[in-house]
């Protein structure tokens, strides 16, 4: 019969545990960053759970109605005309709870003491480089790559506000998105996808909720 020995048992089981460790380490720096900014662990763990299962849920802003669009079909030989639903929502989860976290970290920034004019410097900027950086894409909606948020927030949180890094990125990285990206490219979008779009839905979803992990990070080293 062949035994392994208990050092060789041991070690199997490290490298298999590796992937739950680096989360549980990951998830506890991201707990104390989210502390570092005012947020205990227990509401940064319901924050983070309502914004992914938040991105499942629109509010709408108008009123929906259906319209008939030709739609170009086998190599745009022929169109086919179909019913489709056209409104704008704002997503739960991708716009709404990050912009009230964005508003509590502004409060929190202010009875510190800090001067919100690079704060502000940093959400120009971050709404410019969406709005050149975001294309309107035909059936999705704004699409923008996801690193492109937590870059150039933190790029500009620490050109601007190094003392402040974290709650800066975040706040400027939320709202930037969404103003360049979404909220000024509505009219782009609508001409060529007159469908439903979503405020902070598929497209920048991913951007925002990256924002939100390496803000906490920043806060938590």
């Amino acid at each position: 019969m062949f035994f392994l020995p208990i050092g060789c048992l041991i070690f199997l089981a490290f490298i298999l545990l590796l992937p739950v460790l680096f989360l549980l380490g990951f998830f506890h720096i991201i707990t104390i960053g989210f502390e570092n900014l005012g947020i205990s662990s227990e509401a940064t763990l319901l924050i983070l759970l309502a914004i992914l299962i938040g991105s499942l849920f629109n509010i709408p802003l108008s009123r929906s109605k259906r319209v008939y669009i030709e739609e170009p079909v086998f190599f745009g030989l022929w169109r086919v005309p179909r019913l489709k639903t056209q409104g704008i929502a704002i997503n739960l989860g991708g716009a709404v709870i990050p912009v009230l976290i964005s508003f509590y970290f502004l409060y929190r920034s202010w009875q510190a003491g800090f001067s919100l004019a690079a704060v502000l410097m940093a959400t120009i900027l971050m709404i410019i480089v969406c709005k050149f950086l975001a294309r309107p894409v035909p059936g999705r909606g704004i699409a923008l790559p996801a690193f492109i948020p937590p870059l150039f927030a933190v790029l500009f949180s620490f050109l601007l506000a190094p003392e402040f890094a974290a709650p800066t990125a975040f706040i400027s990285g939320v709202l930037g998105t969404l103003i360049g990206a979404d909220i000024l490219n509505l009219r782009r979008i609508q001409k060529i996808s007159p469908g439903y779009l979503s405020i902070g839905g598929a497209g920048v979803f991913d951007g925002i909720f990256l924002v939100g992990i390496i803000s906490a990070l920043l806060a938590g080293f």
